[in-house]
């Protein structure tokens, strides 16, 4: 046993304390900024890099260099706060996908004390005022394409993510981002003092009990992901040729926006952005640009591995998969066909701000179905779910993690909060895992039952929910289907009404007009009853095992 400082005996294979039942990270811990008053923007844009370009439009080739991309979020701020009245605390929706316009809104808005609040484009209208009717937001930034998804019924200021307006457009639209950035700002105004324990961003997730609330998280939280971000790719400061990063993940996800809107800006890389991932737009702009880093989600991975040939990939070195560990078949295939490219993985959740365990090198990722080891500056339990005992190496229990990271709580929802976060720090992931006798996490299920399909997750009980207002429908339950090109897609198990002859299609029909294209029904059975314990909870693996047995 080795001594940690603190004079606890740690395994060093394992990480583990048997004193009191924790893991310790065994990577090398990351320095944090002290200065209580701290803001994320200020952080990013204060740290020392050679960097010269920050963002390139894959599309149309446009860039931003760094002087220009701070002097936007400057100017941005200034108008927010000079003529729309943005003040610390307020909500601001954003509402777009992928482009050079993204960091540049979250930046200047979290610099300002104000919340951020994202929203998947792919959202319908009932879906995106759900949210805002949640969160009030006082102003929307959106895409001219998305604007007519935002509710007419809430009065507030539109700010239209275009260079210039034309004939046509909405009438709430109060400004575009060029005209508000191009403002004389209020030299009256004095800047409200922003501190780390501040809230910066206000996420939506499914959570750990599986319906949608807002995940707040810190400037603390952020400024803590950036450093273990930049650490875990080797990326701090002083270091030699900046790297070129492709964007293919959305930026309104934890994943995008730890690492593409905020992370990769401290470090001097060039991060080149795809408004939409299109395989052979994401392999032209790789080449062209020279790109060195590919962040992705499995099914891009899945998808460049079955190629008839391997692609051209240019200068190409690693690739960054997050979102489900990977099984051996798929790294086999995928490191036969590009044998000079290096596979890195990351496990983490929206309420952990990003990454809570990786592997870093392709040593690490050889260990087969890992997430790999925890993130630096990380603790971790193993808890019986049924009896609350903290469980030792190899043992399969609920992963509880802590670490500066982990979410503030969830927006006006104290008992989700207490449900997921206990008086000690710890975030109850929902995962069913263990960690191997080297330290490494192993994710064998999901406690909280959401569906991924292509990195997206998917609540099950919100899809019942809008399945049982239907009125010949009297009672239903959503399930992971296993598919090899998606990972998982959502199944109903319908009981219709007596007499009714409602079809598979027709259910599937219902629900496509009423959710996003992702969390679409894709096959339906019927069956008399719905399988459920005493207390009434939906008995989902035995519905999982009966539709596997017939694969």
């Amino acid at each position: 046993m080795a001594q940690r400082t603190d004079g606890l005996p740690v395994d060093p294979r394992s990480g583990f304390c048997p004193s009191n039942s924790i893991f310790y990270s065994k990577r090398k811990p990351v320095p944090l900024p002290s200065d209580p008053h701290l803001d994320v923007t200020t952080f990013l844009s204060s740290r020392r890099h050679s960097g010269t370009t920050a963002l390139i439009d894959a599309a149309s080739g446009r860039r931003v260099s760094y002087p220009a991309l701070w002097r936007s979020v400057a100017a941005l701020a200034s108008g927010l706060s000079s003529h729309l009245s943005v003040r610390k605390g307020h909500v601001v929706l954003h509402l777009s996908p992928n482009s050079i316009h993204f960091p540049v809104v979250s930046l200047a808005v979290m610099s300002l004390g104000a919340v951020l609040t994202t929203t998947n484009p792919l959202n319908t209208q009932q879906e995106i005022a759900k949210q805002i009717s949640g969160c009030d937001p006082i102003l929307a930034f959106a895409t001219r394409a998305l604007v007519g998804k935002l509710p007419r019924d809430r009065d507030f200021p539109i700010v239209l993510l275009e260079d210039r307006r034309i004939a046509g457009d909405d009438v709430r639209i109060r400004y575009t981002i060029e005209e508000l950035k191009a403002m004389e700002p209020d030299l009256r105004r004095r800047r409200e003092l922003v501190s780390q324990d501040d809230t910066a961003t206000l996420l939506y997730s499914s959570g750990t009990t599986g319906t949608s609330k807002g995940v707040v998280a810190t400037h603390r939280n952020l400024i803590s992901m950036v450093q273990i971000i930049l650490s875990r790719l080797k990326l701090e400061e002083g270091g030699g040729e900046p790297e070129t990063f492709i964007c293919t993940v959305p930026m309104f996800h934890v994943y995008g926006l730890a690492l593409f809107a905020t992370g990769l800006l401290g470090s001097g890389s060039k991060v080149v952005i795809l408004s939409r991932y299109e395989m052979g737009e994401m392999i032209r702009a790789i080449r062209e640009y020279g790109v060195t880093y590919l962040p992705l989600v499995p099914p891009i991975l899945v998808a460049m591995g079955k190629q008839a040939a391997p692609l051209p990939l240019g200068r190409l070195r690693r690739v960054m998969c997050g979102g489900a560990p990977l099984g051996r078949e798929v790294i086999e295939r995928f490191r036969e066909k590009y044998p000079a490219l290096e596979i890195l993985q990351g496990y983490g959740l929206t309420e952990s701000t990003g990454i809570a365990a990786s592997t870093d090198s392709a040593e690490e990722t050889r260990r087969y179905g890992t997430a790999g080891l925890l993130t630096s500056n990380t603790e971790a339990r193993i808890v019986d779910p049924e009896t609350g005992a903290s469980l030792a190496v190899n043992c399969t229990g609920e992963l509880w993690i802590r670490g500066p990271y982990v979410m503030k709580g969830y927006f006006k929802n104290p008992e989700a909060t207490r449900a997921t976060l206990d008086s000690e720090g710890w975030l109850r992931t929902g995962d069913i895992c263990y960690f191997d006798h080297d330290g490494f996490l192993f994710v064998v299920d999901r406690l909280k039952e959401l569906i991924k399909y292509k990195g997206y997750q998917v609540a099950p009980a919100e899809l019942e929910a809008l399945l049982l207002t239907h009125p010949e429908i009297t009672d239903a339950a959503v399930i992971p289907f296993p598919d090899r090109e998606a990972g998982q897609y959502p199944m109903a198990y319908v009981v219709r009404k007596a007499g009714s002859q409602f079809s598979e299609a027709g259910v599937m029909e219902f629900v496509a007009k009423q959710v996003a294209p992702y969390k679409r029904i894709r096959k339906v059975a019927f069956i008399s009853a719905i399988p459920k314990n005493p207390s009434g909870k939906i008995l989902r693996k035995d519905l999982i095992k009966l539709a596997t047995s017939k694969l």
